[in-house]
């Protein structure tokens, strides 16, 4: 026979999982706001400004940048006019490296360093939520041509982008 005390007792220890899915479920249900800036919904992306030699970099800069806060849907990318915040930036240095050498001593592969200076503004409070100089790194080999090079500038140009918005969106 079951007494009223043993029921209770069951029906305390039975509800735990219960309490568990959800305390698991609230916490989903969290909301997150940048940098605390809540209000900002949307970043405007103009080119970067390039202070080097290598032209290329900043249109495939900007639209890695534009790339990497679309995909990330956190804020969504209008012109200036509309937008909440700006990003902007230029690339002040890129330096090549030699990366490894041979047992003879010949260069096996090359980093190519690339620096930009970036600045995030929350446009509606008209204040600077971060600033700051970046510098990443992508690896080519010297003996496979310009093509090699160029996937190297691809590598470093999306670790720079991927920082960019993890800076942006990094207090949501």
């Amino acid at each position: 026979m079951i007494c009223l005390s043993d029921q209770l007792k069951f029906g305390r220890v039975a509800s735990w999982p219960l309490w568990g899915i959800l305390a698991l479920f609230s916490a989903c249900a969290y909301s997150f706001s940048s940098s605390g800036a809540s209000h900002i919904k949307s970043v405007a992306v103009p080119i970067f400004q390039d202070l080097t030699s290598e032209f290329a970099i900043k249109d495939k800069l900007t639209d890695k940048v534009i790339d990497e806060f679309t995909q990330d849907h956190t804020l969504r990318v209008m012109d200036r006019r509309g937008a909440d915040s700006l990003i902007e930036g230029k690339i002040v240095r890129v330096d090549d490296r030699a990366g490894s050498f041979s047992s003879d001593e010949s260069v096996q592969d090359i980093k190519i360093f690339i620096t930009v200076s970036v600045k995030y503004q929350d446009l509606k409070k008209r204040k600077m939520i971060w600033e700051d100089e970046i510098t990443q790194w992508g690896t080519f080999d010297p003996n496979q041509g310009t093509q090699s090079r160029d996937a190297g500038i691809d590598e470093a140009v999306a670790k720079i982008a991927n920082e960019i918005l993890n800076k942006s969106v990094s207090g949501w």
